[in-house]
């Protein structure tokens, strides 16, 4: 298992912002800002070492819902690269976190997206973000923890 060793450069106590999710992901949407939420949550109430993480996460594979696991890693620090996020392909989306023996599964609210009706759709959902970004967590999301 690789060791941070105190490495200055982590940031993994920053607080993204929005331009840094846009900028991470392409663009700015509802599951990246849902999943940065629940991996930052995780990082804070959970295990703030991503090298003692696993994330696994439950959606439809495809996106726009698969974008939850990019918002997941930004969030929590569980990457591709280290190999402990999965996607799991499911009719229900969810994400479960382990470390240590324990678990904290975080599963959303639905989302009440915009109606697709003209060409202000993308500045809707964009709106829709940035409205999540600034949700509490109680109204995204909610947890279950266990052993």
């Amino acid at each position: 298992m690789h060791e941070t060793g105190g490495c200055k450069y982590t940031g993994i106590n920053k607080e993204y912002s929005i331009e840094d999710l846009a900028a991470f992901h392409g663009h700015l949407g509802p599951y990246i800002v849902l999943g940065y939420r629940m991996g930052r949550y995780v990082r804070l109430h959970f295990c703030s070492d991503p090298f003692q993480m696993k994330a696994s996460v439950h959606c439809s594979g495809e996106p726009p819902q698969s974008c939850v696991a990019d918002g997941i890693q930004i969030g929590s620090g569980c990457t591709l690269g280290k190999k402990n996020i999965e996607i799991c392909p499911s009719d229900e989306i969810l994400c479960e976190f382990s470390s240590n023996g324990k678990n904290m599964v975080i599963k959303p609210m639905p989302i009440k997206f915009p109606q697709k009706s003209d060409d202000s759709y993308p500045l809707l959902i964009e709106k829709l973000a940035e409205d999540m970004y600034r949700t509490p967590d109680s109204e995204l999301f909610c947890t279950r923890s266990g052993l």
